[in-house]
């Protein structure tokens, strides 16, 4: 099988020739910029500077050649954005703390605190507010949370709607490029489309906006989905419709060259329960996952991504019912998430995109045999009668020992037969 097909007969619950391997394909499945660098030199390839595609979280490219010597059989469409408001384009040299040389988009504009902090600026404008931080010693940046103060009497959900608007053509053209470029590899393709997350809590601050207007702070957002329900209706109703409309553009433009469409990063989970009841998810959320969904099935053969870290096993009727085909990244490490019982129980209903390996504690911490039982366990698990494409639970951190890294790709080139 190509990659293509390999990772198409998994989505269709399909055994296929061997495990697809996903990594670099969004920005929850990536690699850290200093780890992508690591297993440059470790396979030998061209020394050169790594290329950070999300500076929010520090993702490096996976290029060509690193991409063959993993075995990865997915590419990814990225927005024409980055979190911060940005293009990736006009690339210049910038150092990390190590010493490690990168490149970044020549709209990247950061300053240095006096306590050693990086601050990066919304859309690179310095006469704005600094919109994330990175702390003296990170490996990526937080949201700096920039409220106003709220007055109840002035509160309008038209500015929590700013940034969903019908996509220009410009973007559609980039869109389109993007898609055709990466179809031509031969590798399934996830696009990332965006305007469809809704309430997704990296979002809800608004690090690419100059000025973020309306409720942009995370705890009071949280509470928000509690005490103001029809102010969030409103919200992801407008959200919504635009979304919609812009997949009908989008499906003119791209049509089968999508294999895949990442729809939703909003977070359910915590280590121990869920963020919110069932009631609050089917009458809060479910009724716009079900729209899109549903007219993303009607309309297309594209398969739908859910993204949701945490104990959510409770929720995934509820995600199979919204019309989610894909679970990621599938934390077995959380409370009531083994593996096998959720292949068991779920398995002919949703795909598996994730939770390849514990990246909390096996992957960071674990030992080089440590990592490679629990990838042989797992693919083992997950990998029957298809459904399941291989990734760690999340990005891999920058922090995390380059020889687990390693250890993790060539446990799975041993599960997939690989000379």
């Amino acid at each position: 099988m190509t990659s293509k097909e390999r990772t198409v007969a998994a989505l269709k619950h399909q055994q296929p020739d061997r495990i697809p391997i996903d990594f670099g394909g969004t920005a929850v499945t990536g690699i850290h910029v200093k780890i992508v660098a690591g297993l440059r030199d470790h396979y030998g390839l061209a020394r050169q500077p790594v290329k950070v595609h999300e500076p929010y979280q520090m993702l490096g490219y996976i290029d060509e050649d690193l991409k063959r010597a993993l075995g990865i059989d997915v590419e990814g469409v990225d927005p024409e954005e980055t979190m911060f408001g940005f293009p990736n384009e006009l690339w210049k040299p910038w150092r990390m703390e190590g010493g490690l040389e990168i490149l970044v988009s020549e709209r990247l504009v950061t300053t240095k605190e006096p306590n050693g902090d990086t601050l990066i600026y919304p859309k690179g404008d310095l006469k704005a507010r600094a919109s994330g931080r990175m702390p003296k010693g990170g490996f990526f940046f937080d949201s700096i949370i920039r409220q106003d103060p709220i007055d109840e009497e002035k509160l309008d959900p038209r500015d929590n709607m700013e940034e969903f608007s019908v996509m220009s053509d410009h973007t559609l053209d980039y869109f389109t490029r993007e898609a055709v470029a990466k179809a031509k590899t031969g590798r399934a393709v996830i696009a990332t489309f965006g305007g469809m997350a809704f309430g997704d809590i990296a979002l809800v601050p608004a690090p690419f906006l100059k000025q973020p207007k309306g409720i942009r702070d995370i705890e009071e957002w949280y509470v928000s989905t509690l005490t103001r329900q029809p102010y969030i209706h409103e919200v992801f109703e407008k959200q919504c419709s635009v979304a919609i409309d812009n997949l009908v553009r989008l499906k003119t433009r791209v049509g089968d060259l999508v294999d895949a469409v990442f729809v939703c990063g909003t977070d359910f989970g915590t280590q121990w329960s869920t963020f919110c009841s069932l009631d609050t998810y089917r009458s809060l959320y479910h009724p716009y996952y079900k729209r899109i969904n549903d007219w993303v099935h009607l309309n297309t053969t594209w398969k739908t991504f859910k993204h949701s870290c945490g104990s959510v096993k409770g929720l995934i009727p509820s995600f199979i019912q919204s019309g989610f085909d894909i679970l990621n990244p599938v934390q077995c490490s959380a409370s009531d998430m083994d593996p096998e019982q959720l292949k068991r129980e779920f398995g002919r209903d949703i795909v598996f995109w994730g939770g390849g390996i514990d990246t909390q504690k096996t992957l960071m911490f674990g030992t080089v045999d440590e990592v490679r039982k629990e990838v042989m366990q797992r693919c083992d698990i997950f990998g029957k009668r298809g459904g399941f494409i291989f990734n760690a639970v999340h990005n891999i951190q920058g922090n995390v020992p380059l020889k687990n890294v390693i250890a993790m790709f060539e446990a799975l080139k041993e599960v997939n037969g690989a000379k």
